[in-house]
């Protein structure tokens, strides 16, 4: 693999969970996005953006945004971790969402994070009991899988961190 780097910003600990993984898989050096600099950044061929998903936008990608005209000759890439399950809708959602313009080529990954009420901000659970109010009106049948997993009395299955998740990813950067 070439010179990399993963930048991450993480909320709950998950995405930085993954980055730190994947750092050690890859030999990438690892670093927070508010804690390094473009012109870092700009020094490595390829470029591993890891963040969180929430409200369908991922941490960390004005980071992309901002300088991503500097980086065309970049193998860029992005690792989106999220508390839903792995649901090609739900992936097709936040890619759409997100990369838009001249982040549409973008390579974009998903890994199954944490949804774990009891880490959350204040503000964050106050949005999920708000969410949890109206989802009680719906036909449970027809939720969708980030629905289900906030409206799960169970919420192990929300915290399935596995390294294995990484594999397309490690795949792609090996090319």
């Amino acid at each position: 693999m070439n010179k990399g780097i993963i930048i991450y910003k993480s909320k709950y600990g998950a995405t930085k969970q993954y980055a730190t993984w994947l750092a050690e898989m890859t030999g990438f050096d690892l670093a927070e996005i508010h804690k390094t600099s473009f012109n870092k950044v700009k020094t490595y061929d390829t470029i591993v953006l890891c963040g969180g998903v929430y409200a369908s936008s991922i941490a960390g990608l004005s980071f992309l945004k901002k300088h991503m005209k500097y980086l065309n000759d970049k193998k860029v890439t992005i690792l989106a971790v999220g508390a839903t399950p792995y649901d090609e809708h739900v992936i097709t959602a936040v890619k759409e969402h997100n990369l838009k313009h001249e982040l549409n080529d973008i390579p974009l990954f998903y890994a199954h994070g944490i949804f774990d009420e009891s880490k959350m901000s204040f503000r964050d659970r106050t949005l999920i009991k708000m969410l949890k109010k109206s989802l009680m009106k719906k036909d449970p049948s027809s939720y969708t899988s980030l629905e289900k997993t906030i409206m799960s009395t169970d919420q192990e299955q929300a915290k399935d961190i596995q390294k294995e998740y990484l594999e397309p990813l490690i795949s792609y950067l090996s090319k």
